[in-house]
């Protein structure tokens, strides 16, 4: 059997095809589609939403078995109220199962039965802020929390999985029950397996947690598993 997954993606992200899709199991099949809706093109969720319904449409032509739209920044924007809404959207347009990047984070922590977490990201201290008082919303505490300021999508891109390597070990002192390390748009997938070894907890990226929640919504189960913890917990 071959499930697909459907991804919306900004259209400045390189991460997605370059590092997350080759980490798909080999049954299930990604397909991906972009927007214009970060940077110079941002959008309000109103503006956003037909597009969304569009993109999604066109990706349940494709008869995929689950649709993401994955942008955390986006996804994370207005609350759980724009995620509901960005839920609603992908099943107005036709996703058998929907799914955003922020609902995947969140389920992927509590897969994990974390209480706090981590937070780490590219991007500045105010949209780092942003996201983590949406984990505290949904219920986790934030100890620490750390935005590393870069110069937009083609800085995100540029930054080597050791840079990140080192700055999710700065994290150790926080003593929190997981690890996360932000963006779709950044090489993280790659050092998770030596983050949870250093730290001895389990860490999730933007584009880990959306294979993972994509892959439990489709009930896929099997043995080739993508790096990190979490993915244990599909039995």
């Amino acid at each position: 059997m071959v499930w697909r997954v459907g991804l919306i993606i900004p259209s400045s992200n390189r991460m997605v095809e370059q590092e997350m899709v080759g980490f798909f199991p080999k049954d299930v099949v990604p397909h991906v589609t972009r927007l214009r809706m970060t940077g110079g093109n941002r959008k309000s969720l109103d503006e956003l939403l037909p597009e969304v319904e569009a993109a999604c449409a066109a990706l349940a032509d494709a008869k995929c078995d689950a649709i993401a739209f994955h942008c955390t920044a986006n996804s994370m924007s207005e609350g759980s109220g724009g995620e509901e809404r960005l839920l609603a959207a992908l099943s107005r347009a036709g996703a058998p199962q929907a799914l955003t990047t922020s609902t995947a984070i969140t389920q992927a922590l509590r897969a994990l039965h974390a209480t706090s977490v981590a937070l780490v990201t590219p991007y500045d201290q105010k949209v780092t802020d942003h996201e983590a008082h949406f984990l505290e919303h949904q219920g986790f505490t934030v100890p620490f929390s750390k935005g590393w300021a870069l110069a937009g999508s083609d800085a995100y891109c540029a930054t080597p999985p050791q840079v990140w390597l080192e700055r999710m070990l700065e994290t150790r002192d926080a003593q929190a029950d997981a690890v996360f390390l932000s963006c779709a748009n950044v090489q993280g997938i790659k050092i998770v397996d030596e983050v949870e070894g250093a730290l001895g907890v389990p860490m999730i990226t933007s584009n880990q947690a959306v294979i993972f929640e994509a892959l439990r919504l489709i009930g896929w189960r099997g043995e080739q598993r993508p790096p990190g913890r979490v993915f244990e917990t599909l039995a």
